[in-house]
């Protein structure tokens, strides 16, 4: 049997979960990346995508993140958000407006270098988030 950990995830709007869990996978900007108890001190940003919860009382819990950073204990992982939706309040359509307006943006950046790159990653990853949901 796993052991359980305190996960909390806060956004400036709101608290979206503070839960005993067994894991969570989140997603770093190297790649999503899996935490159960027992982790290693650990702080790292991340990129926008699918946070998954497993509660230790049973089920999961899926929360589209905008990037943010991790700080990351053994007992204990605290989620700091720059923007976050409960998957269930996520509908298709958004992540569709997201991703034409990137899109529409990538034509205003495109004689600048770090932009256009910027711009392409974060598209890059809306359309990835939005595969998963």
């Amino acid at each position: 049997m796993a052991a359980n950990f305190q996960f909390e995830l806060v956004s400036p709007e709101r608290l979206l979960l503070s839960e005993q869990v067994t894991s969570v996978r989140a997603p770093g900007v190297e790649g999503y990346f899996t935490i159960m108890a027992g982790h290693a001190p650990l702080m790292t940003t991340l990129k926008p995508g699918m946070v998954d919860a497993q509660l230790a009382s049973g089920g999961t819990k899926r929360i589209y993140v905008q990037g943010g950073f991790a700080d990351i204990g053994p007992d204990s992982f605290t989620l700091l958000a720059e923007h976050a939706t409960p998957a269930e309040e996520m509908k298709s359509g958004e992540f569709d407006r997201q991703i034409t307006e990137l899109e529409t943006t990538l034509s205003t950046v495109a004689d600048n270098d770090d932009a256009r790159a910027r711009t392409e990653q974060r598209l890059a990853d809306l359309r990835n988030a939005r595969v998963e949901l």
